[in-house]
């Protein structure tokens, strides 16, 4: 018979291996549903701050953001590296392994903490972002800190770490496990086999009702009973897909491959002073908020309900200065997502559609159509992007007209920009962290 002694040490040393493997699985998603919920908290304070600041002062974007952009650039640099940009492309970067990049430089506790203050602090200033990418960092940072203790060992369990948080993080950001779970699919696990494991499917249903119980149903961009019979909607499908999906494209050939479409000039003094062109983009953004009234500051949330719900209530120039706005934004290289204004900028184009075409479809239902378009054609992950789109608007009844123009805005989105958005710009983050973990 096995010694006494030697079964309490075996049955000691399984209970610490559970406890490992349990608070990382329990624990972790319950961290990120209320790191979520806490940005969504602070994030919507923010925007109330930007509306205040900007209320009968329409001179102070002007002072405001570029100092405001040049400062965050400056912050994140300095204080927090790696915490850059959207956060998707970094949780991707991170699970392409050791051998390509140090994980700690782009996904630890200090950059997360970091991420949560320059993204408040962009939406306070009045940037064009998000922060439902920030979130995926956040979430998978949060996870990736329980890799190496107990059984978490090992290049399989550090990515399930990863791509669990990153996708408990939509979750958690959007109160939709079922997109979480298809964010990790089609975005994260792209370049890895997904394995829809009971501990990844806790993380993401878990951070998802952490964040639903707390919030709410997440109906930031409002709700509407809009509908679109396949019979009479194919045409009005495909519009809306092409349209969608091509301004998607372009935003994103855009945004990669921004330093080679500005002149030589502008682009070596980006890059040689990088706090000074993020200054110049603040700018930018502040004459695009003086041309809407400042409808093109922060997420988006107010003027998408507003089309949603109300037709005509948008400018015309709406949409394409959102666009523009989220452009500068994102090149500026300061903290920040892209979900949120994308869906925005979808609005815009949306509304100008129905506008310009009364007869196609009820002006709602275009503009649902639109905005899940040009997100498919952003981040080239349909599914995601109409799952997001019906969960947020509450528009399960437009479940296959969403579906089937955001396949189409994907395909569409393939002509103007060949390479995906996320993986593109975590392939370009590969080699600098790389270098920087040699030193």
């Amino acid at each position: 018979m096995e010694p006494l002694a030697h079964r309490r040490v075996k049955l000691r040393s399984h209970a610490v291996s559970y406890w490992h493997r349990g608070w990382a699985w329990l624990a972790g998603p319950l961290l990120v549903g209320l790191v979520a919920v806490g940005l969504a908290y602070g994030s919507d304070e923010a925007t109330r701050f930007n509306r205040w600041l900007w209320a009968d002062r329409p001179l102070v974007p002007f002072i405001l953001l570029p100092a405001a952009f040049a400062a965050l650039s400056w912050i994140c640099r300095n204080w927090f590296p790696g915490a850059q940009g959207s956060g998707i492309p970094q949780a991707i970067a991170a699970m392409e392994g050791e051998e390509r990049a140090r994980p700690g430089s782009l996904l630890s506790l200090r950059i997360m903490a970091g991420k949560v203050l320059m993204t408040i602090g962009g939406l306070a200033a009045g940037a064009s972002i998000g922060r439902e990418g920030p979130t995926v960092q956040i979430g998978a940072s949060i996870m990736h800190a329980f890799y190496g203790r107990g059984p978490l060992q090992g290049e399989q369990q550090r990515r399930t770490l990863i791509l669990a948080g990153g996708a408990a993080g939509i979750a958690g950001a959007f109160n939709t496990p079922l997109a979480g779970i298809m964010f990790a699919i089609e975005e994260l696990s792209s370049q890895h086999v997904f394995k829809a494991n009971s501990s990844t499917l806790i993380t993401v249903v878990m951070s998802g009702l952490v964040s639903l119980s707390l919030l709410g149903n997440y109906t930031y961009f409002g709700t509407t009973a809009a509908n679109l019979e396949w019979r009479s909607g194919v045409l009005a499908i495909v519009v809306c897909g092409l349209a969608g999906g091509l301004a998607g494209g372009l935003f994103s050939r855009l945004l990669i491959r921004w330093t080679l479409m500005l002149p030589a000039r502008v682009v070596a003094f980006a890059q040689a002073r990088p706090h000074a062109w993020a200054a110049v983009c603040g700018f930018g953004v502040a004459v695009l908020g003086l041309l809407t009234d400042g409808m093109v500051f922060g997420t988006g949330y107010a003027p998408t309900r507003m089309t949603l719900e109300d037709s005509g209530a948008l400018p015309w120039q709406f949409g394409a200065a959102k666009f523009a706005a989220t452009l500068l934004s994102s090149a500026s290289g300061i903290a920040g997502g892209i979900f949120a204004p994308s869906l925005a900028v979808g609005a815009g184009i949306g509304d100008n559609i129905a506008t310009l075409l009364p007869a196609l479809a009820p002006h709602s239902a275009i503009v649902l159509l639109v905005m899940a378009a040009y997100l498919a054609g952003v981040t080239r992950a349909p599914l995601t992007s109409f799952i997001i789109m019906m969960e947020m608007t509450d528009s399960h009844h437009m479940l296959m007209p969403l579906m089937a123009t955001a396949l189409v805005a994907s395909a569409a989105s393939k002509k103007v920009c060949h390479t995906a958005l996320y993986h593109t710009l975590a392939e370009k983050m590969l080699p600098a962290a790389e270098g920087a973990s040699r030193h």
